[in-house]
């Protein structure tokens, strides 16, 4: 992990879940993943963008022409874990297709503009994922 990644989950778990800096005003959550193929545990630091009781992440990788690993490990093990404010919560995660994942990318794009600069970036579809939370 980075060491910008690790500051930026240090900074969320001793402020309640707000972080300054580049993501100041913006809502993160941490995602915890479980490598694809290593099994280890991984937690990663997002973006999302609430849509009711479910959260919605987006594998932007700044504009980069590859996934980010998180990506990867998420299709692999599905049901995770998101920290989000001071709660855990147990979420199953579902890549968004066709007419959902355009209309949910909207809504990001009009909240946060810089992602639609990043789908400029790069010929890759930006994927978008919905948290569920299992009950």
């Amino acid at each position: 992990m980075s060491d910008f990644n690790k500051s930026i989950i240090a900074e969320f778990r001793d402020n309640e879940g707000k972080v300054g800096g580049t993501f100041a005003g913006e809502t993160l959550l941490l995602l915890h993943t479980t490598g694809a193929h290593s099994g280890k545990a991984y937690v990663t630091p997002l973006i999302c963008l609430p849509d009711g009781e479910r959260q919605l992440i987006f594998a932007s990788n700044a504009g980069g022409d590859t996934h980010p690993a998180w990506y990867h490990n998420l299709k692999a093990n599905p049901d995770t874990t998101i920290e989000i404010g001071v709660e855990k919560v147990q979420v199953r995660a579902t890549e968004a297709q066709g007419d959902e994942r355009d209309r949910l990318w909207g809504r990001l794009v009009e909240h946060n503009p810089v992602f639609g600069e990043y789908q400029k970036k790069t010929s890759r579809v930006i994927p978008v994922f919905v948290l569920e939370p299992v009950r």
